[in-house]
């Protein structure tokens, strides 16, 4: 081999090699965001999900929740079928060539009360949970309810309904 050989046989190992630790060290960075960023939401203080709402309860309790929510939606288990099934049918007749305009409407109203009767089984649960409950798991409960699931407020709500609770219990002893 020549000279002027080993010089591009250097020079492209060279740039190889740059590639190569360019590439891992790339590589590393993008994994230590991706895990710093899990690692944050692995400490969110309150998972939003509606089991979640009995977090305040002792664990008897959650787990009695938590049960009662499987039993609800094992009941509602047709709706939701029916609901998957409809919100199907809907997509086909928004991609069909020609809309169907009566028959779309059918079938969002029936994808509606299929919504509709699944919710119900589901509220049906939480409200025969909450019949269970003495009166202060109840208020914990409530609150639970307020911070998580479908029955969440929206913060600026929620802190309006704070200041105007803590205003309430302000003026309870002073009229007391």
């Amino acid at each position: 081999m020549s000279g002027r050989a080993w010089k591009f046989l250097l020079i492209g190992s060279l740039v190889l090699n740059v590639f190569l630790i360019g590439g891992v060290a790339g590589g590393a960075y993008q994994w230590f965001v991706a895990h710093g960023r899990t690692t944050a939401t692995a400490a969110q203080p309150q998972p939003r999900a509606l089991r979640f709402a009995a977090e305040d309860l002792s664990a008897e309790r959650q787990k009695q929740f938590v049960d009662a929510l499987k039993a609800a939606r094992r009941g509602a288990r047709d709706y939701a079928r029916e609901g998957r099934e409809e919100r199907r049918e809907v997509l086909r007749l928004l991609a069909a060539p020609q809309l169907d305009r009566s028959a779309l409407d059918i079938a969002l109203n029936r994808t509606r009360e299929a919504d509709i009767a699944l919710r119900s089984r589901i509220e049906q649960g939480v409200a025969d949970f909450a019949a269970t409950l003495s009166p202060d798991e109840r208020v914990k409960f409530a609150e639970g309810l307020r911070e998580r699931g479908q029955w969440r407020l929206p913060q600026t709500q929620a802190q309006r309904q704070a200041q105007q609770r803590s205003q309430e219990q302000g003026d309870q002893p002073a009229s007391e």
